[in-house]
Parts: structure tokens; sequence; C-alpha cells
């Protein structure tokens, strides 16, 4: 089954189409400010690629959220598109751009099978003692206050293609994810299913991002809105948007702050020893909520092509088996894959090339297949 994946993001649209045998035959980028591709842009581009492709059998979209009702790939059909677009309140940056996506799509290639893929659905199998919060019941129950995670496409491929990289099977295998870029998270994988994740109820918890601050103590917020006058629109912007790597060293892009750092800049500094701090003691948690560690598997922009500070993380994380070597691990930039620790560490470090597409192509076709 020939799939065309849609990855609509917060500033860019990704459409890649997936042979039977996992190979990509074609692909395509748009820009969209603001999670919107010029108008009829996307449509356009949608009808060409499939025409140079010879056509495909169905469509697979990359959903953010899916909340508490959308827990596997679904069908698009009827009102799921309206039960989607409900969820926006969960993720206001993701949401629309995935619905529009559905909508150009389905209006570009009627008739064609398409099926939603969410990143909150593989962290569905987290147990209770790691996605309920210590809140009020109602908060709970009515609300649905709790930690979905994110990143789950991301994480599922990472988790997998680790324990082929280090020729082990994935049942009982303990696997840290550390998915890594302009967005973060850590996720705890045991047997393939995720135990515990970094993100929480939005994607702003966890690790420092790009202009996220990840975690704060939630008492800061509401300091800074009753007593420092800050109104409350004006925090939530600026802990997603003018916070992390921003805030810190002035730019939001880590190789930026990388070279700045390297070049004497002591905000820069800063910045990274913050990164990594943070990046070490949440892997360690993961690991923890595995039980143990066999497999760090590193994963995104920074984590694929960072060398430099996946050596300071593993440095900090010696006491979990863990040990690099550097000779190896500087080979593994530009999309190279492997395992990069040394030959008698107990526990493996790898490097994965992040896929999300695949998952999502796999995911359609077993869907599609269960019908």
């Amino acid at each position: 089954m020939r799939v065309l994946v849609l990855n609509a993001g917060s500033s860019s649209v990704k459409l890649r189409v997936v042979e039977a045998d996992d190979t990509v035959a074609h692909r395509a980028d748009l820009d969209a400010p603001h999670g919107q591709p010029a108008a009829g842009a996307l449509e356009r581009t949608v009808t060409e690629l499939v025409r140079e492709a010879g056509g495909v059998d169905a469509v697979g979209h990359r959903v953010v959220h899916g909340g508490a009702e959308f827990t596997g790939p679904t069908v698009i059909e009827h009102d799921v598109p309206e039960r989607i677009e409900r969820l926006r309140v969960l993720a206001p940056l993701h949401q629309p751009p995935a619905v529009a996506g559905i909508r150009a799509t389905t209006e570009a290639l009627p008739g064609v099978p398409a099926a939603a893929c969410f990143d909150t659905a593989f962290h569905a199998t987290m147990p209770d003692a790691a996605r309920t919060y210590a809140v009020p019941p109602r908060w709970r129950t009515e609300l649905g206050l709790r930690r979905y995670g994110f990143h789950g496409l991301a994480h599922d491929w990472a988790s997998t293609r680790a324990a082929h990289l280090v020729g082990r099977p994935i049942e009982g295998l303990r696997v840290v994810v550390a998915h890594l870029g302009a967005g973060a998270s850590a996720c705890a994988v045991v047997g393939g299913r995720s135990v515990d994740t970094t993100m929480g109820f939005t994607p702003t918890a966890g690790l420092v991002m790009a202009t996220r601050s990840g975690d704060l103590d939630p008492s800061a917020v509401t300091w800074l809105t009753r007593h420092a006058g800050i109104p409350t629109g004006e925090v939530d912007h600026a802990l997603d948007h003018a916070s992390g790597l921003l805030a810190l060293a002035g730019d939001p892009d880590m190789r930026q702050v990388l070279a700045a750092g390297a070049a004497g800049d002591d905000a820069a500094a800063l910045a990274i020893e913050v990164w990594v701090h943070r990046a070490r003691g949440q892997l360690a948690a993961m690991a923890a909520a595995a039980g143990g560690l066999d497999v760090l598997a590193f994963s995104g922009g920074i984590g694929e092509n960072a060398p430099d500070l996946r050596r300071r993380v593993v440095e900090g994380l010696g006491f979990l088996g863990l040990a690099l070597d550097p000779a190896v691990d500087r080979l593994t930039v530009d999309g190279a894959e492997g395992d990069v620790s040394t030959s008698d560490a107990p526990a493996r470090t790898v490097v994965v090339h992040a896929r999300e597409d695949l998952v999502i192509a796999r995911q359609v076709r077993q869907i599609l297949a269960e019908r």
C-alpha cells in the first residue's frame, strides 16, 4: 500500500509518499507561517505529488493531540475531523493545522481512505501512577487534567529502532528515548510500551526547549499573574514562545547557542549548562521509571547532530552504565545511525534517525487492513 504521509506543523507542512517497502519515493515541504500555507498551496502540492507518484492508496495524517478519546490510529470518516478540532484547546498551535491538512487532502483526493495518527496515543499505555496529577478529583475526572505526553510517533520509532541497532528483541528491553530538537521530550519504554514521559498535559512541560520553558513551579505562574501583575495571556505566550534557549541565550537555535558558547558568550554557556543539567536529570528519572536501563537512544535534530552535547549528557549518567566511544560517536551526523558506546559499556547508547513518517505509514496500513 502506497501512503501519502502529511505532517502539518505549526510552521511547515511535510509531505512524503511512502511505498509498500517503506522507501520514500516522493517528497515536498511547504512553508506554513502560523500553521497555514498559502491559499490553495497544499491542495496543489498534494495533487502534483500524487500525480508524480502514480497515485496513492491511502493518506496518513500526524495529529499532535488525541486527548483521552483517540488512543490509536483512527480512520477519518464521519465527524472525526470535528472531534479532533474540539481538542484544539489542548494543543492550540498544532491542532488547527492538522485539521486544515485533513480537509485539504480530503478535497484534493476524494475517495482515498485516510487515517489520523496521534502523538499522544503511544503514551496511552502509561500506568495510572505516571499519568495522574495529584490535584482535586474534579480537575482530573471532569476537566481531564492528566499527563498525556507527546512525540509518541518519534518515541515509538526510536525505541523499536534502538532494539534493532543493539541486536536485541524489543520484548523486555528497557529503552529511554531522548528526542531532542526545538521541541524535546524523553520517554521510558519497556517492551515497546511507553511507561513514562517528560511532557505532560501540554508540550510545555519537561526538558528545556528552543522557546519553551520546560518544567516550572506552577506557583510561579500564579505569582507572576497575581503579584507581578503580568496578564495570564502574556505569561502563557512567554512560556511557549519566549522561554527556553531563546530566553537564556537570545537565540532558539541550539547550533547558534553552541557556537556562541564556544566563542566565550557567558549567556550561551549558561544556557547549555541549564539544558544539559535538565536533560541528565530527566533522563535519569526515565531510567528509574523503566526499572533500569538497557539502551539510551538519542534522536531529533539536536539528539542526532550534536555529539558534544551527547557526550556531556552521557558523562553525567555513567552511574547508569553508559559510556560513549567519542571516535564512533562523532561519525553519527547527517542522518547516520549506530551504537556509539564503548565495547564494555553495560548499557548501550545509540543514535537513531527520527522517522515518524514510517510509523504513520505502517499505522495507516494496519488500521485500514482491519476494516
